[in-house]
Order: C-alpha cells, then sequence, then structure tokens
C-alpha cells in the first residue's frame, strides 16, 4: 500500500534500514556497468573501435554528459505522475536492454573493425559499426536517467524526517549511499577492467549484465517494504504558474506585510508534508503571484479553488524562489567535474606510456588506475564518517558536523591541488621519455613508474568524497519536497555540462594551440610531443576562479525558511519555526 502525499499517517513497518539492501542493489550494478566501461571506454574506442585520441576522448565526455543529462527526462516523469519506484523500475529494464545490446556489439566480430596487425594503418569502425554502439550507449543513458535521480531520493524517502529519530539516518544515508556506490566503482575499475583487458570485451561487459538483471530482481521483491510517496504533479508546471502569476502582476505595488499574502494549507497539503515555506525577503517580484486581488477575492468568496495561473500560496512562490538561490551553488560544481573528467581521458593516457608492471608477468590495467581515486574517496568517507563529525559536532554545534556548503568548498580547494599536481607529473614523465631517449616513440614504455600518478587520482578521490556529498545534501536538503527527483538530476546535471565542457575545452585548445608545424597541446599521435601540463594548468586558473567565485555565493546564500512538524513521542505536534541555516 502506498503512503498518500497527502496522509499525515504513517506506517512504522514501511521503510527504514531493512529497505537498503534491495536499494543500494540496484544502484551497485547500474555502477559497476556505468563504471566498469568508462573506465575503460576510451581504450575501447582506440583499440577495438579504431578511433583517434581526440575524437576518442570528446566521444567519452559526450556520452558521460548525455547520461547525466537524462536524470532531468526521469526526475521529471518521477515527479510529476509515475512515483519514483517505478520509474526506477522501467528505466532498470531499458538500462538492462542497453547493456545486452553492448555486450553483443562487443562479443559478435561484424560489429567492430577487424584487428590490425603490426604496424598498418588501423581500419576504424564504419558508420553502422558506430551507429550500433551509440544505440546501446543511448538506452544505457536512457536508463540511467531514470535510476540515478530517483534511486539516491527514494533511499532517502524511507526515513522520516519529521521524526528526529529519523532525520540523522536521513543525513548518514548520503555518506552510505555513497560509500556503497564507492565500492561497486571500485570493483568495477579493478576486477571488471581487468576482465575487459585480460579476458574479453564480452565478459568484462556480459558480467555486469547478469547482475543487473538480478539486481532489477531484488529490488521488485522489495516493494512490500518501501515507503513510497506519491507524486504531487508537475513540480515545473508550478514553477511556471507562479512565474506567469508574477508577470501579469507586475504592475500591482509589492505588499509591505507578508501576512497579506495568500496562504491555503489544504491547497498545499499533498507538496508540504515535511513542512511549510516561509516567506523570505528575496525576489520580491515574485511574491506579486501570492498577491490578491479584487478579482482573486470574488473567485475565492465564491468557493472555488485559486486560479493557479493568476494566483499562488506563499509556499509555491518560495519552492520557486529555493530553486533559482539553488543555481550560482549549482553552476559551481560543473568545472570540478570538467576537471575529474580528464581521469578517463588524458589520465588515462598518461598511465599507458608508462611502466605498470607490479611483477615481470603482471601489470596494471591503465584503466585501473582509477582504484586509488576509489580507494581514497572511500577512505575519506569512512574518516569523515567516523572521525571528522564527532570533532566538528563539538564546535559547529551542528549534527552532520559541517555544513554542506562548506564541505563543498573544500572539496573545491583538494580538486584544485589535483590538477596542479597533475600538470607537475606530466612534466616528469615527458622529462623522463626525452631522457630514455623514446619521445619519438610514442608505442613504447617509458621507463617511469606508473605510481606517479597516484597523488592526482587520489587528490581527485578525496575531492570528490567532500564535494559531490556535500552537493547532493545540498540539494536534497535545499529542494522544495516535491522536486527532490528533480534536484537529484540537478546534481546529474552539472556533471553533464562538467563532461561538455571538457569536451569543448579539449576542442578548443587542440584547435587553437595547434601551429603549422603539426605541433600542439594536446597531440593525437604522441603525448610526449604535445603539451598536456598546460592543459592541466589552464584548468587549474579556471579552477581558482571558480572557487573565488563559490565562495561569493556560498556566503550571499539564504538558507530556505521552514516551519515544520516534529514527531515526539509518537505524534505529531507544531513546534514553531525551524531556519535551514542552523543544519
Amino acid at each position: 500500500m502506498e503512503e498518500k502525499a497527502g496522509s499525515h499517517g504513517r506506517r512504522p513497518t514501511k521503510g527504514g534500514l531493512v529497505t537498503m539492501p534491495f536499494i543500494f542493489a540496484n544502484e551497485v550494478t547500474e555502477k559497476l556497468a556505468v563504471v566498469g566501461f568508462n573506465t575503460n571506454m576510451i581504450s575501447y574506442l582506440t583499440t577495438q573501435l579504431h578511433m583517434p585520441l581526440t575524437k576518442a576522448a570528446n566521444t567519452v565526455t559526450n556520452f558521460g554528459g548525455t547520461a547525466s543529462l537524462t536524470p532531468l527526462l526521469g526526475a521529471f516523469i518521477a515527479d510529476s505522475f509515475a512515483g519514483r519506484f517505478w520509474t526506477v523500475t522501467v528505466a532498470s529494464i531499458i538500462y538492462q536492454i542497453g547493456m545486452i545490446s553492448l555486450t553483443l556489439s562487443a562479443v559478435l566480430p561484424q560489429l567492430r573493425p577487424p584487428s590490425c596487425k603490426g604496424d598498418e594503418v588501423c581500419q576504424e569502425a564504419d558508420a553502422g559499426q558506430v551507429a550500433i554502439l551509440y544505440a546501446s550507449l543511448l538506452l544505457g543513458a536512457i536508463g540511467s536517467g531514470g535510476i540515478r535521480p530517483c534511486v539516491v531520493a527514494f533511499g532517502a524517502d524511507q526515513f522520516d524526517e519529521t521524526d528526529p529519530k529519523q532525520k540523522t539516518n536521513t543525513w548518514n544515508y548520503f555518506n552510505w549511499y555513497y560509500f556503497v556506490m564507492g565500492l561497486s566503482m571500485l570493483v568495477a575499475v579493478t576486477v571488471l577492467v581487468y576482465v575487459q583487458d585480460n579476458i574479453g570485451w564480452g565478459w568484462g561487459l556480459g558480467i555486469p549484465t547478469v547482475l543487473m538483471f538480478l539486481s532489477i530482481v531484488a529490488f521488485i521483491f522489495g516493494y512490500p517494504l518501501y515507503r513510497n510517496l506519491d507524486p504531487a504533479g508537475s513540480p515545473f508546471t508550478r514553477l511556471v504558474q507562479v512565474l506567469v502569476a508574477a508577470y501579469r502582476k507586475r504592475k500591482l505595488p509589492v505588499v509591505s506585510d507578508p501576512k497579506l499574502l495568500y496562504q491555503n494549507d489544504e491547497l498545499d497539503a499533498s507538496i508540504s508534508m515535511g513542512g511549510k515555506l516561509l516567506h523570505s525577503k528575496q525576489m520580491k517580484f515574485l511574491d506579486k503571484a501570492a498577491i490578491v486581488t479584487e478579482e482573486d477575492n470574488k473567485h475565492l468568496k465564491s468557493g472555488q479553488a485559486p486560479k493557479l495561473w493568476r494566483l499562488n500560496t506563499v509556499h509555491r512562490v518560495e519552492e520557486l524562489k529555493s530553486v533559482i538561490r539553488m543555481g550560482p551553488i549549482w553552476a559551481a560544481g560543473i568545472l570540478l567535474f570538467t576537471a575529474y573528467a580528464q581521469q578517463n581521458t588524458f589520465s588515462l593516457q598518461q598511465a599507458k606510456t608508462m611502466n605498470r608492471h607490479l611483477t615481470n608477468s603482471f601489470q596494471i590495467p591503465a584503466g585501473s588506475m582509477t582504484v586509488f581515486a576509489m580507494l581514497a574517496m572511500l577512505s575519506t568517507i569512512a574518516l569523515y564518517d567516523r572521525a571528522l563529525i564527532p570533532v566538528a559536532r563539538r564546535f559547529s554545534g551542528l549534527d552532520r558536523g559541517i555544513s554542506f556548503l562548506h564541505r563543498m568548498g573544500i572539496g573545491f580547494v583538494i580538486s584544485i591541488l589535483a590538477t596542479l599536481v597533475a600538470g607537475f607529473v606530466e612534466v616528469k614523465r615527458k622529462n623522463a621519455a626525452l631522457a630514455s631517449g623514446l619521445i619519438d616513440q610514442p608505442h613504447s614504455t617509458i621507463p617511469i613508474s606508473v605510481f606517479w600518478l597516484v597523488p592526482q587520482y587520489s587528490l581527485h578521490g578525496i575531492a570528490e568524497a567532500f564535494m559531490s556529498i556535500g552537493h547532493l545534501e545540498f540539494f536534497y536538503d535545499q529542494a522544495p519536497e516535491s522536486m527532490r527527483s528533480s534536484a537529484m538530476a540537478l546534481f546529474w546535471l552539472a556533471i553533464s555540462f562538467g563532461n561538455y565542457f571538457s569536451s569543448l575545452l579539449v576542442s578548443l585548445v587542440h584547435r587553437f594551440s595547434a601551429k603549422p608545424d603539426g605541433s600542439n597541446w594536446l597531440r593525437n599521435d604522441n603525448l610526449s610531443k604535445g603539451k598536456l601540463e598546460y592543459f592541466y594548468w589552464l584548468l587549474t586558473l579556471l579552477q581558482v576562479a571558480n572557487l573565488f567565485y563559490y565562495s561569493c555565493c556560498a556566503k550571499m546564500y539564504t538558507y530556505k525558511p521552514l516551519e515544520i512538524q516534529k514527531k515526539e513521542g509518537g505524534s505529531s505536534e507544531e513546534d514553531g519555526v525551524e531556519l535551514e541555516d542552523r543544519v
């Protein structure tokens, strides 16, 4: 039985920690499939489909961008009419079809170009083979669009925020979610990448395909245990209604007393179960949408519902204000994901040229270098949850230790260090190639250990532990409760724009750094004869400017003011106004 979005009754047997294994099973296998392929995707494109390096790098980031853009559609469907459970279920099935198709494209010889021998010119994949690959990736992207924004919000839904005992679980949940996701990514960049490189792409893609099927079964099996919240209608329609109503009343003077603005608790009941948004002083123009005119008053006195394209409640006006206030903070995250995207492109190409041998007979797959980012991320999350939060709590008075805005800021600083270090490591790698006389031999192994790349990978992992989880907490906490799937989609939209900006930056640098003699910062034929370090340092400077921008936005940010109902002793009672800047 689903919990209706307007009812205040709660079933204690629904939701809670018991649902986590079923929910996490779905997320784990989706990450196994995505990360297991994306981490090594540039190798697949260059060695199996024989794409040029810059084209392959842009294909990786463009696909990553598209897969992170589709969550907007999935979130809209979930928040508007389907609900999170059914959106995740259907999206998982679509994803499963895409994985089957991708596995077949790796297994059947006619779906990829013939392998090349020796120094012969490799035949690039034809249009038909590339089309099949892209169709498979598109199905995966559509499936991810339904899974990504809804799984994390659906998991958080299992804890009742109006119950003080469960609210702490909600905050801890984001750490658990990212930790479990990190573990699955760790398996992907080690076991799956090793299978792909040493056993075959058929097995490397087939294993997560089978696991994905099992996870769908497990997720559906847990249905009786879930706390399901019914969707409250299209949140985007409500936002547009506020804009239209405010525009239609643009000539009216601003009301001096906010108590005169329209309130209707019954109308807002389905979108304010966790608390009612209170009037804030910013963006006063939007308040005009809640001004009751003579025409509105006559309509209301006749007992009719308000015409929402002319009159909106304060709560609905504040929903729009909350979304607008989140925008600048959201935009600041784009460049971090641009920097992070280089791990699967140029950092991976660096690793392929370096000595990766652990023993005479075993070498680390280049795609598995991201294991160091995963380990650093997992260690940071564990340390943060078990050591940093208790210490920080004593000084800040916050249950979560530090605010999500501070947590994100720390992530930005560490990401700057990561790209700065990456540039210096590239200089050392090129010097080693020059000293050994291998600067003109791009396919030879340079006598420098691949472990020189560990610092940049590790710093990126630590940055993600701070910034990404802080980003998720920020979106879930500050978004209107009826838009939480959409808010999670904003997280993936930032990743999408980060990947697209990476593609744009690579293309611009490749174009404008080219010289008549064929030299280029980002060489397709020989990485060692390029200036990859300049690219990393350019990215570092962009991130420094972004940190300054973020600091200004965070300082000026206004937390949403919320009137909540707290539960004590199993009963629900009004407990006044709680301002979100206290968390």
